[in-house]
């Protein structure tokens, strides 16, 4: 198959005409066997090429097979479904339209379908809306999305769409070209245009020239078969243009993925690492991205004492802390006060609930209690659930000892109006002062400040054990929880490297300002200079607000899927920035459909972001990003080094036949020479510039974007100069080479034709290794660890040999003796100092000679006086009232607040 697919090119469809009809008419004429030999050459040199072809694309079908089946390990389960009136499980994978899916506590939807019948079903969308709060689903909200999460409750689902065509099924669409894809595309134009110019020109030199020679001779009128030879022979020589961007690239990007599955990045989509490499800005949600998508509680507020809990040892800390009278109420609270489930699977707790209410069990756990032994001896009376218009949880149970004890949990406001005593540091209740309730009320603003989300806990004892109704008031406040979804570890670390980059980190989320701000503090996200805003003000800017606003923006909170997708939007069509989205969600869709790439974070996240995303971050560390990131410029790099190279030998393997045509009315290569040459170019260079390996180097510069000449002044200098000593070199021996070498006899013009062939092929080797850094001196470096750049020149010289010394017959070379062997390797060696000579010559100083731009410095923000936009900076570390970061209001002059120093300074064009 693939030997079938590489003999679809069109070149070598033309040769292997020409090769059929040169045997033809070569055995009409000179008889068998010499009349096959330049057929058989021409033959003999595509199935070379064929067959490197076709072992490179299979090499590559090999590696998306092990794509394909870590993509399999990824989504991978058995699903209990009636089928046929028959109860059985199936693969998620056979699940068809039509079928019911029985669904209970944890598991997860696979596929779109509605809601038949249930028990109390509450899902968890928090992997596709990227909020927390559980979703009631029944008969007036009956449908269920592919990916989510049941919780609670039990229920039948019908399906209704399945693979594709569900709500993640038709995010997967994306733009067909990248960045790298639309420069080489505009590369390769010219370099076709340029070709096929001088492939028409040097056969019309040839034709006419033996169309005159044959007139003066006399013989216009006379044609033998070995005058159609000549032409055919013309002709092939033409068409002989050498090719393979698409090659070079495809082969760097299947490099580079094969090397980031090693480094855990999962990528998906082959282009999207090369895209990923000229990204220039990152939007990324916050839940289960930036944060671990796990509710912990990480402050607790007891007895008048703060502490803070972090991991195991913290269970035992707090213990200390307090007596065990306290702890006793407060697993009580904790336990007996909770909708949720603790189930012992496979010797490990799994907590079934919201998300609130795991991470208070989860502390509950941590404290020593167990959830059963807490639960064994009570007796409920009522239970009144939590609701967003209640914002409150209350239980009423019935005591062993005979009594009633009422408990609530919920909103700190609200729970702590209604509690007229506390618990003190013996465990009894006493009397809450004003000035306890001011003290109390300062500790909730301070966590809230945090972007923790606060709850208290609270009990009253009831006499009259015949009550039925749970009190509202005259309870005793146990303790103040600090709640909050922790920032993944090494989260901060790879921000400030993605800000080395020249890659910008925004955070776009659904929380609310003040969470969204100290998150993005916390990650690295939001500088002193950065602007964060709420989405309804976003959505609020004119085309010219959001022109000055989007450049400084990192922090967009309470975002609609609209506003992301205008920011997203604008960053591509505004700025022309690259643009990189994580998430996976169907409120992400816009965006997601907009993004350049799209990324996912981690093994056990949802299926629905793992399915939607370009790149799979395996091992849930956002710095992997960075890998990414550095392998994608390596390609772009490896791309350039491979375009220069080729447009050299190019430049000069056309300019040197279409002369040679001109002046001798012959070209010095013949047409399996070419073919070698084309090789060399085409495949060959490609292994061995396509898979040099990133430099750190490369991450302290910016990206690349869509606007940037791919071939750069430097890259032209090199060219330029290259071709111009080959040339040069070549023409001398071309139209002087008997009388400068004195070679005489039948054989001259054979050994001097050779002698230009081997010359030529050296020259492009030694140019090879010059190609290694387009900028640099020293371009040895590293390059005897690269064993398969050593391979290709080591390949590339022994074929040469062989060639020469063995294939004359076919390859139309006759041996050379050591001299001119030794001449051949001299004159291209010169190539390194040609390049060194080269790379001494300036011609750009900020942009580099790969693209990028030299970071800039100084302070990112230079806010000047608009016309229509006044800027009030503010600096401050304490924290502000809500609204100060970004407090837009709706008057005709849009008026902008931005925390960005340790003092306040007034406004203006000279404070900006």
């Amino acid at each position: 198959m693939f030997v079938w697919d590489a003999l679809h090119d069109l070149t070598l469809i033309i040769l292997m005409v020409c090769a059929l009809v040169s045997i033809g008419v070569g055995i009409a004429t000179e008889g068998w066997p010499k009349g096959m030999y330049d057929g058989a050459g021409i033959i003999i040199s595509i199935f070379l090429v064929v067959i490197v072809t076709a072992t490179s694309d299979y090499k590559q079908s090999l590696q998306f097979k092990n794509l394909d089946e870590e993509k399999k390990k990824i989504f991978v389960g058995e699903i209990v479904v009636t089928r046929d009136g028959e109860r059985q499980k199936v693969s998620i994978n056979n699940l068809v339209v039509g079928d019911i899916v029985h669904l209970s506590i944890g598991d997860q939807v696979p596929a779109d379908g509605i809601f038949v019948s249930g028990y109390d079903l509450a899902i968890d969308e928090s992997s596709l809306s990227g909020e927390s709060e559980l979703v009631k689903v029944d008969d007036e909200k009956p449908f269920l999305l592919s990916g989510t999460k049941v919780q609670l409750g039990s229920a039948k689902m019908l399906v209704t769409t399945v693979g594709m065509r569900t709500e993640w099924g038709k995010l997967m669409e994306k733009p067909s070209k990248t960045p790298l894809q639309v420069k080489l595309n505009g590369v390769a134009k010219i370099i076709g245009k340029i070709g096929l110019f001088f492939a028409v020109l040097t056969l019309l030199v040839l034709t006419v020239r033996f169309l005159v020679d044959k007139w003066l001779n006399h013989e216009i009128t006379v044609w033998t078969s070995t005058d159609a030879l000549s032409l055919l022979n013309y002709f092939a020589i033409a068409v002989t243009v050498p090719e393979g961007l698409p090659l070079a690239v495809t082969l760097s990007l299947a490099f580079a993925m094969n090397k980031l599955m090693t480094e855990r990045a999962l990528v998906r989509r082959l282009t999207a690492c090369e895209t990923m490499g000229s990204a220039s800005c990152i939007c990324t949600v916050k839940t289960g991205t930036l944060t671990t998508n796990h509710m912990v509680v990480n402050k607790v507020w007891i007895t008048g004492k703060s502490l803070e809990v972090k991991g195991k040892e913290s269970g035992d800390i707090l213990k200390s802390e307090i007596s065990e009278v306290v702890l006793s109420i407060l697993l009580e609270v904790i336990f007996q006060n909770t909708g949720s489930e603790v189930v012992k699977e496979d010797g490990k707790m799994t907590i079934y609930g919201s998300p609130t209410e795991r991470a208070i069990l989860e502390f509950g756990l941590l404290l020593g209690a167990d959830f059963d032994e807490q639960r064994r001896d009570m007796n409920i009376l009522k239970i009144e659930p939590f609701n967003s218009d209640r914002k409150r949880m209350s239980v009423l149970l019935g005591r062993p000892d005979g009594g009633t004890r009422a408990f609530f949990k919920g909103a700190s406001e609200i729970i702590l109006r209604m509690c007229n005593k506390v618990v003190d540091s013996n465990g009894e209740p006493v009397p809450l002062s004003d000035e306890q309730v001011k003290n109390i009320s300062d500790v909730i603003n301070s966590l809230a400040s945090e972007a923790l989300r606060t709850l208290c806990v609270a009990y009253k004892d009831i006499d009259e054990s015949s009550e039925r109704n749970i009190p509202e008031n005259g309870y005793t406040l146990v303790a103040v929880l600090g709640i909050k979804d922790p920032v993944r570890p090494g989260v901060k670390e790879a921000v400030q490297t993605c800000l080395a980059a020249g890659i910008t980190v925004r955070m776009v989320t659904g929380d609310n300002i003040n969470t969204a701000k100290a998150i993005a503090k916390e990650c690295g996200i939001l500088t002193a200079d950065g602007v964060a805003i709420d989405g309804q003000d976003f959505r609020d800017l004119s085309p010219e607000q959001m022109k000055e606003i989007i450049p400084k923006l990192q922090v967009m909170a309470q975002s609609s899927p609209l506003d992301k997708h205008k920011l997203v939007t604008n960053l591509r069509n505004m700025f022309g920035k690259v643009v990189a989205v994580t998430g996976g969600g169907t409120n992400d869709a816009p965006a997601l459909h907009e993004a350049d790439i799209r990324l996912a974070i981690g093994t056990a996240g949802t299926e629905v972001a793992k399915e939607n995303a370009d790149v799979i971050i395996m091992d849930e560390n956002f710095a992997t990003i960075v890998d990414v990131a550095k392998w994608g410029r390596a390609v772009y790099i490896n791309s350039q080094k491979f375009v220069q190279f080729q447009l050299t030998v190019f430049a000069v393997s056309m300019v040197l036949s279409f002369f040679s045509a001109c002046i001798s009315g012959s070209a010095p290569l013949t047409t399996e020479q070419m073919l070698w040459v084309n090789m060399i170019m085409d495949t060959l260079s490609t292994l061995a510039l396509a898979t040099e390996p990133p430099t750190n180097e490369l991450m302290n510069r910016p990206p690349v974007g869509m606007g940037t000449n791919f071939i750069t002044k430097t890259m032209w200098r090199n060219i330029i100069g290259q071709s111009i000593y080959q040339l040069a070199v070549l023409a001398v021996l071309n139209f002087d080479g008997k009388n400068l070498l004195n070679l005489s006899g039948p054989d001259a013009t054979a050994t001097l034709n050779t002698l230009i062939f081997n010359t030529f092929v050296f020259c492009q080797v030694f140019n090879e290794i010059n190609s290694r850094d387009m900028e640099k001196i020293n371009i040895f470096r590293g390059m005897f660890n690269r064993w398969i750049f050593l391979a290709v020149m080591v390949c590339t010289v022994v074929f040469q040999v062989i060639i020469i010394e063995f294939l004359g017959t076919f390859a139309s070379t006759v041996p050379l003796s050591w001299e001119l062997w030794l001449l051949s390797i001299l004159i291209g060696s010169v190539s390194l100092i040609v390049a060194v000579v080269l790379k001494c010559i300036p011609v750009e100083t900020k942009p580099k000679q790969d693209g990028y731009k030299e970071l800039p410095s100084g302070d990112i923000a230079d806010f000047t006086k608009h016309s229509e936009l006044e800027m009030k900076i503010h600096v401050a570390d304490e924290e502000l009232p809500s609204g100060d970061v970004a407090d837009f209001t709706k008057h005709s002059e849009l008026e902008i607040k931005i925390h960005v120093a340790d003092e306040e300074l007034p406004s203006g064009p000279d404070q900006a």
